[in-house]
């Protein structure tokens, strides 16, 4: 008959590992509890994937409240020869509050926890059980998995304020049947309790499950399924495999539960995006998902989320021609591939997720992993001279070297240490970071070789120093100056906008605006039909069919918005330039590009060989539709009107936007 209740683990005469000991083995990690969880669950459910199935893995997280329906039934079955003290068994007091928050980290498409369910019999290749509920420190059995030691299952007990969780799992059996076991684990810390042979000493372990025997065993089958119901723990389907894991009264970091579950949504995203994209054909290995009361907390797109699209397009660079073999050459060995991009980017908005990687507000980090492809961290490179621009790279072991890499980690797995390995391992670490430099200083290096004496420095950092010396960067801003280039015969509230949105300027990718001749009297960005540049002051006389002269029309011109801005469109950064043209009627712009050089005033519009120049993406009207062509006919009005330009890297932009009329019938 089987009887449900808690079981302590006494000393045994040989001795054992304490609670304490075990909760211990994590150390003190720089990663907070929940960043933690979600990088060591999932390695779990990663290790234990069906490698015979095409279906990704299904990780999901849910957090709720026990309702009243099922509160009754956690209060009296996990209460069932609990120990009395208190501060021996926490749960207890849990139990008894007024309500109570539980943490659920599932898997599907997994093998769940088989084999063996007690330590001795587990003599086989199969023993998932016990490695997880049992025994501590077993070295790994999954060839290039992503754990080591197995010691990351102690961030359950470390999440769980009372230490408790709950283990709801289905497997194949050695015949191949399908079975279901429920067994509850709690580590807290030893103690000493009075008894009536007098006082015994106890490791702080405790399970619950089925007593009857000599060793405390799982509910199986129908008694599994039927308590797992009146905990309102989610079922398995008939044919499903996998395991959750629920933490009883979990710390959130004194978040509420709908901000931790964006917290963790946004966490997964970050260190497990390699395993949210599709390589090549094959679809992406894992899909995630994360609820709080049953609502959706939707995981980013890293395709299509800052600066992770970064991550991602170095990886696909990795993974292609384009990506570096890095050798260590001496002992001679292959150590892994390489994939570095760099792009023109607007500074990032830091997140708490970002915050707890050490990234700000800039990306120049290098993203490292095993061959699993699960993130270690990111290692940070020297930042680029531009606070504009910015560079990811993804590294990935080659699998010979593998062992080696996972050695290197501590039992969190979030880094590399070569000094806790011997020669020539630790050789083999260090020359791995001493490639990445090198490869970052070719990346950042703007090629040429400086005099003597001269100081290299990049022209996007240069920028911010000479933006404010850029001469004749007038007509900026929400309207056209309408003095002569020298003139002081300025309109007053006109040169207070031209002085206040100069001082707005990009600081390190400075953008100015074509400069009138200082000797033509004419004003940047307006031309007659035939491409002349006029002023917005003088009119014309239409000439009418019989040579009379018609009413006096105005010129088309154009008129800024504001200052140009960065803005992401298609996994890219481009510069937005919002105008009017405020004239009615047809009108068709064009754009003149160039790259200047800070406060001298020359421009170049023909690249040096092997540079890149700013281009046009396109012409967004006021509908938001986007013109591809290089001159574009667009409606003069009140609508607000953009050019998006795709700037050159380490340089100023010159963007100088052009407007005809166009004749109508």
């Amino acid at each position: 008959m089987t009887e449900t209740r808690w079981f302590s683990q006494p000393y045994p005469p040989e001795g054992a590992s304490a609670a304490e000991g075990i909760r211990n083995q994590l150390g003190r990690p720089e990663l907070d509890l929940l960043t933690i969880l979600v990088r060591e669950s999932a390695q779990n459910s990663w290790d234990a994937r069906l490698v015979t199935s095409s279906l990704p893995v299904d990780y999901r997280i849910d957090m709720w409240t026990v309702g009243p329906a099922h509160t009754l039934a956690w209060r009296e079955l996990l209460l069932e020869g609990a120990p009395a003290r208190a501060e021996n068994f926490p749960l207890r007091e849990t139990l008894r509050q007024g309500s109570l928050r539980l943490l659920a980290v599932s898997d599907r498409n997994t093998r769940g926890l088989g084999g063996p369910t007690r330590a001795d019999d587990a003599v086989g290749s199969e023993h998932d059980f016990v490695s997880f509920i049992r025994n501590i420190g077993e070295p790994r059995d999954v060839a290039l998995g992503g754990g080591t030691y197995g010691f990351g299952k102690g961030i359950f007990y470390l999440l769980s304020r009372p230490g408790t969780v709950v283990v709801h799992t289905r497997c194949r059996t050695s015949g191949g049947d399908y079975e279901t076991r429920l067994i509850g684990c709690a580590l807290w810390k030893s103690y000493v309790a009075a008894e009536k042979q007098g006082d015994r000493r106890y490791t702080g372990r405790h399970w619950w499950g089925n007593t009857s025997g000599a060793v405390v065993e799982p509910l199986v089958d129908h008694e599994a399924e039927t308590t797992a119901h009146r905990l309102g723990l989610r079922s398995f389907g008939p044919e499903e495999t996998g395991t959750t894991v629920v933490v009883i009264d979990p710390h959130l970091d004194d978040l509420e539960a709908s901000e931790a579950a964006d917290y963790m949504a946004e966490t997964i995203a970050w260190h497990l995006w390699p395993k949210m994209i599709a390589n090549g054909d094959k679809p992406p290995a894992m899909s995630f998902s994360v609820t709080c009361h049953g609502v959706p907390h939707p995981v980013p797109d890293p395709r299509d989320t800052r600066p992770l699209n970064m991550f991602v397009a170095a990886h696909e660079v990795m993974t292609g021609p384009d990506g570096s073999d890095l050798e260590c050459r001496k002992p001679k060995r292959h150590l892994g591939r390489l994939g570095l991009v760099k792009r023109i980017m607007p500074p990032l908005e830091p997140t708490r997720a970002s915050r707890m990687l050490d990234i700000e507000d800039l990306v120049h980090h290098v993203c490292l992993m095993r061959p699993a492809e699960l993130v270690v961290t990111y290692h940070p490179g020297p930042k680029p001279s531009s606070a504009n621009q910015g560079y990811a790279g993804v590294f990935r072991a080659d699998h010979t070297m593998d062992e080696i890499y996972a050695k290197a980690e501590p039992p969190t797995h979030d880094a590399w240490n070569p000094q806790s390995l011997g020669r020539p391992e630790s050789t083999f670490v260090q020359t791995t970071f001493r490639r990445i430099s090198e490869a970052l200083d070719g990346l950042l290096s703007l090629g040429g070789i400086a005099r003597p004496g001269v100081s290299n420095v990049a022209l996007g950092a240069a920028s911010s120093l000479f933006s404010g010396l850029v001469g004749g960067a007038w007509g900026i801003g929400g309207a056209t100056a309408y003095s002569r280039p020298g003139s002081t015969a300025t309109c007053p509230s006109e040169q207070e906008n031209v002085e206040e949105d100069t001082s707005r300027l990009p600081s390190d990718h400075t953008v100015r605006r074509a400069a009138p001749s200082a000797t033509d009297g004419r004003v940047a960005g307006e031309t007659a039909g035939d491409g002349r540049f006029v002023s917005d002051r003088q009119t014309f006389n239409e000439t009418m069919g019989n040579g009379t002269t018609g009413r006096r029309h105005r010129r088309p011109r154009v008129q800024y918005v504001g200052n140009p801005y960065y803005e992401d469109r298609d996994n890219t950064s481009v510069l937005v330039q919002e105008f009017r043209l405020p004239v009615p009627g047809p009108q068709r712009v064009r754009i003149d590009l160039a790259v200047t050089l800070p406060g001298s005033g020359g421009r170049e519009t023909d690249p040096p060989l092997g540079a890149i120049m700013p281009a046009l993406v396109g012409w967004e009207d006021g509908e938001g539709f986007l013109h591809t062509s290089e001159a574009c006919v667009m409606e003069g009005g009140e609508s607000v009107l953009r050019a998006l330009v795709r700037p050159a890297p380490d340089t100023m932009t010159e963007i100088d936007i052009k407007v005809e009329a166009v004749k109508t019938p």
